[in-house]
């Protein structure tokens, strides 16, 4: 396939390790925190859409990483205050009565940088089902590490959209991946469980690659 603005992000990330979809994920998401605390911080059409989504656990953790607690408490201040005014002025004349409460869940269920990362996402997707069509892409998608449960989840409800009565060989293809994945995570942690039986213990145990299997087998089941 002829390479574009759109194919090369995809066509890197297949050359890294791990899941590509959560490579993906990982990208929009690191370059959305990175442009909200950053200049965007002080754009007004920026600032409207935060004072009104907010940000959710995961992504106010990982702006309080990048260490610039005023941008944060800057747009802190005056998402509140929305807040604030969303949820305790008067009932408008003619709003209706649970008008409000369905803004709290909006306000609990809303995120800038997540509903960023679902735009982004979904261009991506329909480029990386694009890209099955070509040879080479089908043979570098087999020979992936794994593709982590959430991400498979996503990958085989979106293929009949894409692709179509194609769908079947690509849900082969990533059902395998998932399969064997899950057979050398389980053959990890079931070693890394017999290595505390004392007969296996002393300088010599051989761990194989077992030490790390627990975060491995979270990182498939969670995609975090």
């Amino acid at each position: 396939m002829r390479e574009s603005l759109l194919t090369i992000p995809i066509s890197e990330i297949m050359e890294a390790d791990g899941c590509p979809i959560c490579a993906m994920r990982d990208t929009l998401e690191s370059r959305t925190v990175e442009y909200i605390m950053g200049a965007a911080m002080m754009e007004p059409d920026v600032r409207i859409e935060t004072n009104k989504a907010g940000f959710c656990s995961t992504h106010f953790s990982q702006m309080l990483k990048v260490k610039n607690r005023l941008s944060l408490a800057l747009m802190l201040q005056t998402h509140l205050d929305e807040v604030n005014g969303d949820l305790f002025t008067r009932r408008k004349l003619f709003e209706a009565k649970d008008a409000k409460k369905k803004r709290l869940s909006q306000i609990n269920e809303s995120c800038f940088v997540c509903d960023k990362i679902d735009w982004g996402m979904e261009r991506l997707m329909r480029t990386f089902f694009e890209m099955w069509s070509d040879a080479q892409f089908r043979e570098a998608l087999s020979k992936r590490d794994y593709i982590c449960l959430p991400h498979y989840d996503l990958l085989v409800s979106l293929s009949p959209k894409y692709l179509g009565k194609g769908a079947a060989e690509f849900d082969k293809t990533v059902g395998e991946l998932v399969k064997s994945y899950i057979r050398s995570l389980y053959e990890d942690v079931s070693k890394y469980c017999t290595m505390y039986d004392y007969r296996n213990t002393g300088k010599d145990a051989d761990w194989g690659t077992s030490k790390d299997s627990i975060e491995r087998s979270i990182k498939f089941l969670t995609s975090r």
